[in-house]
Order: structure tokens, then sequence, then C-alpha cells
């Protein structure tokens, strides 16, 4: 079944003329154009307890969304004609279904056990264990201080050098798993083109500790290459040439690049053509991850990657917690006509999640043309946003109370803090109830009737982080699966990097 997914002709297969989708148009306007929130809570008193699912440490809680039990059986039913069952197995099984680039769309099998069976036939995959252990090999030499700096000091500033998701991912992840630093270790990362970044870090850097990790598959990219040489120059100046190979490590498959950088081979790690960058924090891109939460860490994220996979993979679509998130953005974007959507954290640490969210969902969903190369017939990628909770009630949230845009939310909610287990529970209220006195002023007026998702977890464990990043990635997978588009490639970036190597060159920089 899974074998056909990829060659299917996808010309009769526009969601906007199955029956599926057909019949949520009408059941949107007949039943649901109008529908309150308060309404439906009303009709049925064990409402939450009939929207709420449970996959591993999360408790997903979609009870306050313009849905009832109707809606989600057409919902799974557009996922079923759309051949989700399938598109899920030919992921798993290393089908290419990044048909664009011809490319199979593997991170699941960074984070997979050999008896999974995820794709073990695919080349590259029978090598992710090897890098996993090389991995775990050099973190543990780093903190016991077996690899060191040039002048024999313990390297204990991690400098991760990237962009995309090389950056993202990293960055997100480790101000997510801050309290599992381990001790006297510290992360810093550097991205941007405009060397300000690495500027101001240095000024707090001492050369002798400090650990450069590039990440760059091609060892080529603009913006990553002109940060890791000027931190190369850095090291130079503040040590010597020799040093280079004791403070720089490379995530890369072009050996031949940092041979002339000057990266010595046992400090070289390899990913492949199927690890999209940003899907690549599972990948050797996570090692500047691994080398300041410690490898136990990094694979307890890995783990919980895993059991996602294992849930989306194994569940029923109604009771699928990757699918439902999908199917639910899908009804705000094509039939509520939303054009964007907020996440919004409970939780500080996951201050980076909303941008890490960005790049997967409007990278992935940014698409105007299917796989075939036709034209979509529907919107497809909505705008992602957002920022930590508490901060954007005082920024933002105006909007969402009172403006006059729809805007669905999912609110990450971290059930350690008391305080903040109460503003979010009260907002996702206040959102779905507004006031109802007629007496007050206009202004004073709250409309309610705003969706919003709440994803409750107990603590934030590099566990639950995993959970939460695997859960996203398949959301996303499932809305192009749905749209008939390609999730996997970015050629809509190319552009802009080809038109800006242009200007160097003919400046001669």
């Amino acid at each position: 079944m899974a074998k056909n997914y990829t060659n299917r002709e996808l010309s009769a297969r526009y969601p906007t003329d199955l029956p599926a989708w057909k019949k949520l148009a009408t059941h949107f306007r007949d039943d649901m154009r109008d529908a309150t929130l308060r309404e439906l809570f009303a009709r049925d008193k064990k409402r939450a307890g009939k929207f709420e699912l449970q996959s591993g440490d999360l408790t997903l809680d979609y009870s306050k969304n313009h849905l009832t039990a109707t809606t989600r059986k057409m919902l799974t039913q557009l996922a079923r004609q759309a051949d989700v069952p399938a598109a899920i197995e030919a992921m798993f099984a290393g089908d290419a279904i990044n048909k664009t680039e011809g490319r199979s769309v593997l991170h699941v099998a960074l984070r997979a056990k050999i008896a999974d069976t995820v794709a073990l036939e695919t080349p590259g995959v029978s090598e992710v264990w090897e890098v996993l252990t090389k991995m775990e090999s050099f973190v543990e030499r780093v903190h016991s201080g077996e690899i060191k700096g040039s002048t024999g000091k313990k390297l204990s500033d991690i400098v991760n050098i990237g962009i995309g998701g090389s950056d993202l991912g990293p960055v997100m992840a480790s101000r997510a798993l801050r309290t599992y630093w381990k001790d006297g270790m510290r992360f810093h990362s550097v991205s941007n083109v405009d060397g300000t970044q690495l500027h101001d870090l240095i000024r707090e850097l001492d050369p002798e500790s400090t650990l450069f990790v590039v990440c760059s598959k091609t060892f080529t990219t603009l913006e990553t290459m002109t940060n890791a040489n000027a931190a190369r120059t850095w090291i130079i100046e503040q040590l010597d040439e020799l040093a280079v190979q004791y403070h720089f490590v490379a995530a890369s498959t072009n050996h031949a690049a940092m041979d002339e950088f000057g990266i010595r081979s046992d400090f070289r790690f390899g990913f492949w053509d199927w690890v999209g960058g940003r899907y690549s924090l599972w990948s050797a891109v996570g090692l500047s991850l691994a080398l300041v939460v410690g490898m136990d860490s990094f694979k307890a994220v890995l783990s919980g990657g895993r059991r996602m996979d294992l849930h989306f993979r194994q569940s029923p679509l109604d009771e699928n917690m990757p699918v439902l998130l999908a199917l639910i953005g899908i009804w705000y974007n094509n039939f509520f006509g939303a054009q964007s959507q907020a996440i919004l954290p409970y939780d500080n640490r996951l201050d980076r999640f909303p941008a890490y969210l960005q790049q997967l969902q409007m990278e992935s969903s940014g698409k105007s043309v299917r796989m075939d190369g036709k034209p979509v017939r529907c919107d497809t990628g909505m705008i992602i946003w957002g920022e930590a909770g508490n901060n954007a009630q005082h920024s933002f949230y105006q909007l969402l109370h009172q403006g006059t845009r729809l805007v669905p939310v999912d609110f990450l909610l971290s059930e350690s803090s008391a305080l903040a287990t109460a503003n979010c529970e009260a907002q996702a209220e206040a959102l779905m109830n507004g006031t109802s006195d007629d007496d007050i002023e206009p202004y004073r007026v709250h409309a309610g009737n705003r969706p919003s998702n709440t994803i409750h977890y107990r603590k934030m464990t590099p566990e639950v982080l995993g959970q939460l990043i695997a859960l996203y990635e398949h959301k996303v997978f499932i809305e192009g699966v749905i749209w008939g588009i390609d999730s996997f490639d970015q050629w809509g970036v190319e552009l802009g990097k080809r038109l800006a190597n242009e200007r160097i060159l003919s400046r001669g920089e």
C-alpha cells in the first residue's frame, strides 16, 4: 500500500473534490458557522472529556474548538479519503515522499530503534546508530576532559554556528532544557550574517575553553560559513592556527571543505540527504545540545520523539494526536478562513518554540503548487506566530480577545507552576466565553467564541520536549498530505539565496 503512495495520480485528488470536503463545507454552512462555543458546552455537560486525548506525557484538550462529534467524523473521513494512512506508512517505509527532490523523509529513523523497522534498507539508515555512538563518545570525552582545548583547558563554552533549522532547533532545545545543562557547560549560538552576534559574543568567551560546532550539510551555506570563518580567524588571532583543530567540530558531509577549513577527521559527524534542515535537531546537528545537556538527556529527547512516532503510526485517525491537530488546523484555515495561528507556551523555557514552529510550519506549508506541479485550489499554510504566554498577555492578547480576526490558539501548559496554570486556563476560558453582561460599555465587551487547544504536560523534560517537537512535525506532514503539497522542500527560499550570492560575487566580496 505504501509503495503506491508517491506514484499515485494526484490530479484527481484535490481535497476540494473529495466527498468529505464537500460534506464539511455543507456542515460548516448549515451547522457550525453560527454556533458558539458556549452553546456547544451547554448542549453537552461532558464535552470536555469527549474532546480530550492523551499520548505519552501529553494531554490534548481540544474541546474549545468549533467542532462536534459529527465534525470530527467528517474530518477523519477527509483524512482517510486523502490517503493519510498510506502516506504515514510511506514515510516510515522510506519512500521518496519528498517528491520534488526525489528523497525519503526519515527524521523518524534518527530516533527509532532497530526493532521499529523504519526504512532499514534505505541507504544511510544503518549508519544512524554509528553516528549516535560516535557522538556519545565525543560528548563523554569532552565532559571528562579527555578532549581539551589547544592549551589544555577544559572545553566548556559551546557555540553552535548554523542558520535555519541548524540554529533554531539547538537554540530552542537548549533553552527548553536549561535545567539539564551540565555543571560548567554553557550554550551559545551564532546565526545572523551581519556579524554582530559573533562580535558581541566573543567579548564574553575565553578562546581557550570555547568549542565551535559548525552545522552545514554542504559546508557552503553563506551565513554559516561567514560566521565560521570569522570564528576561525578569531581563534587563530587569540591562539594560533593549530588551535583550529582543537576548537572546531562540524556536522557536515563535505569532507574536502572541512579539510581546507582544518577540521580533523575525528571531529566530523555526518548526516544524510533525507534529513531536512528543519527536522535535523535529532541528527548530528543536535551535537551542541548534547554537549551542554549530556548524552543521556539528548537520547531522552530522541526517546520522546520515538514515543510520539509510535503513537502516530499505530493510532486510529480519530485518536491520533498529530492527525487531529492537522485536521483542526485545516478546519480553521480552509473553512473558517483563519489566516494565522498563535502558539502560546505558558512555560518560559519554551520561549523560542513559537519561532521554531514558524520555520517548521511556514517553510513546510508555504506552498501554492502541488506535487504534480498544478496550482492548489485552497489555502495552504497559516502564518505562525507567538510568544511566551504571560509576556504575551501584556503584548498582543488584546487582538486575540477583541480584534476582528479569528486567530486559533495553541496553549502549551506546564503544570509545574500554579500561577502559570491559572493564567493559561483563565485566558482559554476568556477567549471562549467572553462576557455576557449586557449592561457594560461596548468597548468592554468580549465577544468570546475564540477557539483554542491546550496541550498539557506535568513539567518540561527532555522526553516531553521530544514528544512536543514530533507532534508538530507530524501535524505539518498530515496537512501537506491532504493539500497535496510537498511539505519537505523549500524552493521558495532558493531565489533569494541565489540573488544574494550573485550580488556578493559582483562586488568581489
